[in-house]
């Protein structure tokens, strides 16, 4: 019972009741129970094959399920009663541990190379907060690798006094952190969520001295751990299952071998230039300065300027005066050639590459280079990373790039909102392990050469049809005035898809007032076109008359991935951390 108090001297009083069995419940019951007060084991499996889709349960799984019921709801280690009740029942149905929306085990082919893969992708993921002038600190690194991210991104500068390596993202506020305590912290968190390589991506400002330095705390901090290809410049990538448990790391080559290169090209098309050291080994570069660099708000956007050398980082290796070791420890390689976005995304028979482009680029890139881009992907990887006037670590729609078969969307991890929460739903694919693969349509090449047109109007392919039933636990996650001093909570959810345009939309049910545990009954129904990536978008918010409505929680789930029948969908806080009781009863079908 709940007071709410409306003046000194009226009080208004609400009984919180617990959520009791919808209609499909009952029926579900009544005819598996054949009528019966109690459903068997046997009457229990018939259910999860016929109604829950699970044709691979056992007759032993169902027996499991009802132990688990009655030893957990009753008390008894011992019990004669080897049945469920309806109120047993539905309160399995209702149990998130026990009846999940998706599963939780790794089913996806991970014998693939690394390019047929979404990969979980981190943007400055050192920082705590803002890109200004927030902390940098190994604390959110250590957040996202615990959450299955695999690609952190560091933002590599000298110290003061340039004998040290500090990561910060550069002329900005932001107070630094040093490089050899990201690394520890990456070599003990790495693997804690997923047994699949993580990726390093080094945005990398430093002299050849400081290079040096870098490649050797990298080596005695990952030893075995680190993944060091055999030839200079791998042809095609490996799989995530033959790189399990390695440390990869991505950059674009030194400046100084890129330097030497270009002046090696210059020698060789010059037949009355004298060869001289500078030709051969490359200038000394100098120390990087605020000065001599051009004025960048994002770190990323040096990124882009610096991969748009004239050299290829692939070439026949030349000798280097400093740290070749660094050079070695690249296992994929930054960079594109000069020449524009169509020369950037061509696609070389004899190696492989990573190209990153800004969000707005991707877009540009996207309504005249299409299907180049897809083309690209299908062997190389693309990173997406945040425009630069995302001061306050927003992201942006994540979509765009996984439809054109980008591998790494990198996002903001320490921020908060929808977009966000679309990629945390993406990474709940394939076991939460980090790397979901690519639909078949993104790595096909049609007889005729063509490939994928995310442009082109589909058909409808398959029909989703979601029914909310109810809600509950709010009173146990909430104080009882959280959403409203004077009365319970006016709970409405909001049910739609994020995926390719055509298949975007969101919907809604009704309101129902004055009510802890909400009873919608509403069915909505969602024509896919590309099924493979839409994700199913659920919002739970408060009513509220005067001021804008409450949040009360959310999810986002893979619909390639959502179990069919009637199912208990648990819902997060804006941050993504699972709430420990709010809940909603839903069932899943597929026309």
């Amino acid at each position: 019972m709940g007071s709410y108090r409306m003046c000194v001297c009226f009080t208004r009083k609400f009984k919180v009741t617990e959520a009791a069995p919808p209609t499909d419940v009952k029926d579900a019951f009544n005819r598996y129970a054949e009528g019966g007060p109690h459903m068997t084991a046997e009457q229990l499996h018939r259910f999860l094959v016929d109604v829950q889709g699970q044709g691979f349960a056992t007759k032993g799984d169902a027996e499991g399920i009802v132990q688990q019921l009655l030893q957990k709801r009753h008390h008894m280690a011992k019990f004669r009663r080897h049945a469920l009740t309806l109120d047993d029942f539905h309160h399995y149905l209702f149990s998130a541990d026990l009846n999940p929306p998706i599963g939780d085990q790794v089913h996806h082919d991970m014998t693939a190379p690394l390019s047929d893969y979404f990969i979980y992708t981190g943007h400055n993921s050192y920082l705590t907060g803002n890109q200004l002038s927030s902390d940098c600190s190994d604390v959110p690194i250590i957040k996202a690798l615990k959450r299955g991210v695999r690609v952190v991104e560091l933002d590599i500068w000298p110290n003061s006094t340039k004998d040290d390596v500090h990561v910060l993202h550069g002329r900005t506020l932001t107070t630094p952190v040093e490089l050899i305590k990201c690394l520890k912290s990456i070599k003990e968190h790495a693997f804690s969520a997923s047994p699949y390589p993580v990726v390093i991506t080094l945005e990398d400002h430093l002299t050849p001295d400081l290079q040096a330095k870098v490649a050797q705390m990298v080596t005695q901090t990952f030893g075995k751990m680190l993944f060091c290809p055999d030839s200079e410049c791998l042809k095609e990538l490996p799989t995530p299952e033959k790189l399990k448990y390695r440390i990869i790391i991505s950059t674009k080559p030194p400046k100084e071998y890129l330097e030497a290169e270009s002046n090696k090209r210059k020698m060789n098309n010059s037949h009355n230039v004298k060869e001289s050291d500078d030709d051969v080994w490359g200038k000394e570069p100098a120390e990087l300065t605020v000065d001599q660099e051009d004025e960048k708000t994002d770190s990323d956007a040096s990124e882009n300027n610096q991969d748009n050398e004239e050299t290829d980082a692939c070439e026949p290796e030349v000798r280097l005066s400093r740290a070749p070791a660094y050079k070695h420890l690249i296992a994929i390689h930054a960079g594109k050639p000069k020449g524009g976005l169509k020369e950037g995304l061509k696609v070389e028979p004899d190696k492989v590459r990573r190209l990153s482009l800004s969000e707005q680029a991707l877009e540009k890139a996207t309504m005249s280079h299409g299907t180049d881009v897809v083309r690209f992907t299908q062997k190389n990887i693309l990173r997406i990373y945040p425009k630069g006037t995302r001061f306050n670590s927003s992201n942006y729609k994540p979509l765009i790039g996984w439809m054109h078969g980008a591998q790494m969307v990198a996002f903001n991890m320490q921020g908060y909102g929808r977009y966000l929460w679309l990629m945390h739903g993406m990474f709940r694919s394939n076991g939460g392990c980090g790397y979901v693969k690519k639909p078949d349509f993104l790595m096909n090449v049609n007889p005729n050469g063509s490939v994928f047109n995310p442009k082109a109007d589909l058909p409808v392919k398959k029909t989703l049809k979601v029914k909310v039933y109810t809600g509950d636990g709010w009173h146990l996650d909430f104080k009882q005035t959280h959403f409203d001093l004077y009365s319970p909570p006016d709970f409405y959810t909001r049910v739609g898809i994020a995926g390719v345009p055509a298949d975007e939309i969101m919907k809604k049910t009704k309101k129902k007032e004055d009510d802890w545990t909400p009873v919608w009954d509403e069915e909505f129904v969602f024509p896919l076109r590309v099924p493979e990536l839409a994700l199913l978008r659920v919002e739970v918010h408060e009513y509220d008359m005067s001021e804008r409505d409450d949040f009360a929680g959310q999810t986002c789930l893979p619909v390639s991935e959502l179990k069919p029948g009637i199912r208990a969908v648990p819902l997060f806080n804006r941050k993504g951390e699972k709430f420990n009781s709010v809940r909603l009863l839903m069932r899943f079908e597929f026309i």
